[in-house]
């Protein structure tokens, strides 16, 4: 038996007392009273007739939720975080009273009855993920591993996994998530890392940074993000894949947006938005034409809500009280989204307080929604005395510590009472790893690995020989998760027919190649084999994995994937990280091959990527044979040769700040340029700057130049996410492209600076 924290007498009179400010709101006939449940029932309106929105948690039980979660017992965990603005001055937001709460459905009717505090005396909590004896909590600024070591629900131990997780504390731009991807790794918005406990022992590793508040993952494991302005984003490639070039940083595969839609489409008015008073932001009855506060997004991978749901993106906006509802599509290895609904939100509210800020998939297969309910949700520090006055004239600063909690479900869908996971035998979890939830595959996935029962290995290689692709990715994690140190599974499941089951395959055999360097052949004779029939999203992987394979195999493989997918930037990243110093080979590899002779524009983009990355790596001997290359003599078809290794040159990382790139000695191609009829000398001359060897005559600075003080890495870091992620269609020189993309105003990027430039306007 629980202990319940909330006795039958303290609910009755907590819900008297709101009752009665409920009914003082509403005879006064205030501009925004608050709403009942009941009556907030009646505000919502859902664009899906065969769905129902239900009541599962209110205040008394629930204040000012931001996140949930569910224990392997079907129980929810709510995190309150009860010293947000609890005035229009944000007084007390250091107290700690945060908490973390586990509520509890007695009857079984859909609804929570009572609830338990598990941990309190928290400053602003925002982040929670259950796992093994306790729970991950995130407070303010640390993270806690925070343990139950006795099962009553309360917690008896926290031990401090990381002092600076949510770096500076301000809520809508610290760390928060805290999500268990498919991975085994725990992911996080507004973060460059992720944890996982290995053995005894939480790691933290550096990871790329995503989103602002809110993160999850699809069922093929890639995680999904978004910023307040931008309401959903992806990884394209496995996370870190594009991290392992020291030489190259690469500027796309993570973060990047499936859609440029930002229209939304509230059924009410809402001036209390920040900048309401800028024009464009709303329209003439008051209603916000744009995202201002997207978050929490959530892929539906339930089993309850229609077939057409499954994949889909819901994306919360509390300014606008709506949730939007995005389809997912597919394109190779490419992600795109577009709204289900025209002029329409899947989820919208006529109730101003109505504050949906996360959502959550449950052991039912429901959709959950995180509702706030509260009138100010922007932060003091932010919020403009505009917003001030609103929020004061409609009252909004009061009524506080109020809360909901709603499921999303189909109508006349029966509520049963979730199976307690943690009862079930390692093998009855084996087999659901096969279930049509994604909430049950997730939670079996976790139990399995945290059991660190080997003995289930035979079981998960079975699984891995159905022929049900979700079932075969999480059996190919678990196994990832219990340290299974037997390639034969891996390699097995590269054959798979689903493509990103054989993806996932690859990357756990080739993660095992220094333990086990026997695989390295069969990996090669499985990519030289398969490559040319594979589907995209394989193809990539294997060109992320081609620098395990022997040069010649690996060039030809990145070599066709950059022809067959050079519109998209990932492809030239996607290679650029598998040639870790190789970048000069590959080079000499590229201008060898007749189809480089001619010009195109993504192979100009590719070379200047790649001399910049040999420029960095700073080999004296290479860097010196790619400046010997330069030719002004040549004509209009192969001068972009030219072109590419100035600008890979003049915009490298390697430059930083007053740094040189050193030479031994002084190089002859300097002199040669500058003497070259056709050369542009003050190009070379630019060149030369960036150079130092013994001997050399010290620069006499040019009154006429740095009229504008210009940071190196700053322009270097710029001018590399220009060319991969603009140049295809503004141009490699800000030309532009005839009916297609602008040109730029002062566009010649290579002769900017050049009193000889004459494509100046």
């Amino acid at each position: 038996m629980f202990k319940e924290h909330i006795s039958s007498f303290r609910i009755l009179t907590f819900i008297g007392i709101v009752g009665l400010l409920l009914m003082h709101y509403s005879c006064k006939q205030e501009p925004s009273p608050p709403l009942t449940p009941f009556q907030a029932l009646q505000s919502f309106e859902l664009a899906d007739p065969e769905l129902e929105i239900q009541l599962v948690a209110a205040e008394p039980l629930v204040q000012d939720p931001v996140a949930i979660t569910f224990d392997e017992a079907g129980r929810l965990w709510v995190v309150e975080m009860l010293g947000f603005m609890q005035d229009i001055d944000g007084t007390g937001e250091n107290d700690p009273i945060g908490r973390v709460s586990v509520l509890f459905d007695n009857d079984g009717d859909g609804q929570m009855d009572t609830s338990t505090i598990f941990l309190d005396s928290l400053v602003l909590p925002r982040a929670i993920a259950i796992v093994n004896g306790g729970a991950l909590v995130a407070e303010n600024i640390p993270l806690w591993y925070v343990e139950d070591t006795d099962g009553d629900l309360k917690a008896d131990k926290r031990t401090l996994i990381d002092s600076r997780y949510g770096g500076q504390g301000m809520p809508e731009h610290s760390a928060n998530g805290l999500w268990r991807g498919m991975d085994n790794w725990y992911y996080n918005a507004k973060s460059k890392s992720r944890y996982r406990k290995i053995d005894s022992e939480w790691i933290k590793e550096e990871t790329e940074f995503r989103g602002q508040w809110g993160i999850c993952h699809d069922n093929s494991g890639r995680l999904y993000y978004n910023y307040n302005w931008s309401q959903l984003h992806a990884d394209l490639v496995p996370p870190n894949a594009l991290q392992r070039n020291k030489n190259h940083k690469s500027s796309s595969g993570i973060d990047h947006g499936l859609t440029l839609d930002r229209k939304i489409y509230p059924i009410r008015s809402n001036t209390a938005v920040n900048r309401g008073y800028v024009p464009g932001t709303l329209d003439k009855e008051g209603k916000l034409l744009e995202f201002a506060s997207a978050c929490g997004p959530l892929i539906y991978r339930g089993n309850v809500l229609p077939d057409s749901y499954l994949g889909n993106a819901f994306v919360c906006e509390p300014t606008g009280n709506l949730i939007k509802r995005n389809s997912v599509l597919e394109d190779g290895f490419m992600l795109s989204a577009e709204s289900v609904y025209k002029n329409l939100e899947f989820l919208a509210s006529t109730d101003e307080r109505f504050r949906p800020i996360s959502l959550a998939s449950g052991p039912d297969g429901a959709l959950y929604v995180v509702d706030m309910y509260k009138g100010i949700i922007q932060h003091g520090p932010y919020m403009t005395d505009y917003l001030r006055e609103v929020t004061l004239k409609r009252k909004l600063d009061k009524p506080i510590n109020m809360g909901r909690i709603w499921r999303i479900t189909t109508k006349n869908n029966k509520t049963e009472k979730p199976e307690d996971f943690s009862k079930l035998s390692p093998v009855e979890l084996v087999n659901l790893l096969n279930h049509p939830n994604g909430w049950t595959r997730d939670m079996a996935q976790r139990l399995l690995v945290e059991s660190k029962d080997l003995t289930i290995i035979p079981e998960l290689e079975d699984i891995l020989a159905s022929k049900n692709p979700l079932g075969q990715l999480h059996a190919l994690w678990t196994l990832e998760g219990l340290g299974n140190s037997n390639s034969e599974p891996y390699l097995s499941a590269m054959y798979a027919s689903n493509p990103t089951v054989a993806q996932t395959a690859l990357r756990l055999v080739a993660a095992m190649v220094d333990e086990h360097p026997e695989v390295r052949k069969e990996i090669q004779d499985f990519i030289i084999n398969e490559y040319d029939s594979a589907d995209p999203i394989l193809q990539m992987q294997m060109v992320l994995t081609s620098d395990l394979l022997n040069t010649e195999t690996a060039f030809n493989i990145s070599k066709k994937f950059l022809e067959h997918y050079n519109q998209h930037p990932v492809s030239r990243d996607v290679v650029m990280s598998s040639l870790g110093n190789k970048e000069y080979d590959f080079f000499n590899n590229i201008m060898s091959d007749d189809k480089w002779k001619t010009y195109d524009q993504n192979r100009e983009i590719f070379v200047e990527m790649l001399v910049s990355a040999i420029a960095v790596k700073g080999s004296e001997e290479e860097i010196l044979a790619v400046l010997n290359r330069l030719n002004f003599n040549q004509n209009q078809q192969t001068k972009w040769v030219t072109n590419a290794i100035t600008n890979g040159i003049l915009n490298s990382t390697a430059i930083q700040d007053d740094a040189k790139i050193e030479l031994t000695s002084a190089p002859l191609v300097f002199e040669k340029l500058k003497t070259s009829a056709s050369s542009d000398p003050y190009i070379a001359d630019k060149l030369e700057k960036l150079f130092t060897w013994p001997g050399k005559p010290k620069e006499v600075a040019d009154s006429k130049e740095n009229l504008i003080e210009i940071d190196q890495m700053v322009m270097a870091s710029g001018r590399q996410k220009y060319i991969n992620l603009c140049a295809s269609c503004h141009g490699t020189q800000g030309e532009g492209m005839s009916r297609f993309a602008p040109r730029f105003l002062k566009y010649y990027l290579i002769c900017l600076h050049s009193p000889h430039c004459k494509m100046k306007t």
